[in-house]
């Protein structure tokens, strides 16, 4: 029996996988043997031994022309990583339109295009293929000043759903619903060591995730070991968020 976490021989496309997150799913990717390739609006590859694409993954045809590429040096394309994501704190009483639309498109309609193109390759592979959404603890809770963000994760958690049904039995769909995760921004954006240590108290295990943590995740889901997964979301949070009244 061949080890199933060996991806040597896979071609993974990571979207958004240069940087925070993305960047640790694709460390992780190469490291079970992968031959990942990441894209982004700009930008060039962070992690040794990956191959870089510029693609706004809210551009359709960019999207057909990265997925076509993939294909054409590498002869095929074995999972998708749908990581591209993330949202700006907002009030949303005040948030404009076009704010929201956004948000919605970059979160829940990219990563819906991005699939269609990848299981068309997928489908006509004699392997089939593994897409993984990398959703939001969000998508389960509220999430005052970033709503529009969670509920297109909500959406991105229903649409796993589906397409795992629609594209059985060659296309094995899952998602990773990712509480809080220590990256470059972390202490920027939580204001500072103190604040993070705060937050991390809250935790149940105590701490956020580290990005490789999250990449193990997607890199189980996309494993033979989970051949028999498909249509779940699966929790990389740290055991939750407790409720409230127990920290008062």
């Amino acid at each position: 029996m061949s080890l199933a976490l060996d991806l040597s021989g896979r071609v993974v496309l990571v979207t958004g996988g240069t940087k925070g997150v993305g960047l640790g799913i694709t460390r992780t990717f190469l490291a079970a043997g992968a031959t990942v390739v990441t894209c982004a609006r700009s930008g060039s590859p962070t992690a040794p031994g990956a191959e870089h694409r510029v693609c706004d993954v809210r551009d359709p045809d960019a999207v057909a022309a990265l997925v076509s590429g993939v294909v054409e040096t590498h002869g095929r394309l074995d999972v998708l990583v749908n990581n591209a994501g993330g949202a700006p704190a907002s009030d949303a009483a005040t948030a404009s339109p076009r704010f929201h639309e956004k948000i919605v498109g970059l979160n829940l309609l990219s990563p819906l295009v991005v699939s269609q193109a990848a299981n068309a390759v997928m489908q006509a592979q004699e392997s089939g293929g593994s897409i993984v959404n990398i959703s939001s603890i969000s998508a389960h809770r509220a999430a005052p000043t970033i709503a529009a963000y969670g509920a297109a994760k909500a959406g991105l958690d229903s649409l796993t759903r589906s397409l795992a049904m629609e594209w059985a039995p060659r296309v094995r769909v899952n998602a990773v619903d990712v509480g809080l995760c220590r990256t470059e921004n972390t202490d920027d954006h939580y204001g500072g060591d103190d604040r993070v240590a705060a937050i991390e108290r809250t935790i149940p295990l105590g701490r956020m995730a580290r990005p490789d943590e999250v990449g193990n995740v997607a890199v189980f889901l996309a494993s033979d070991l989970a051949s028999y997964v498909s249509g779940a979301c699966l929790g990389c949070d740290g055991g939750g968020e407790p409720p409230v009244f127990l920290h008062v």
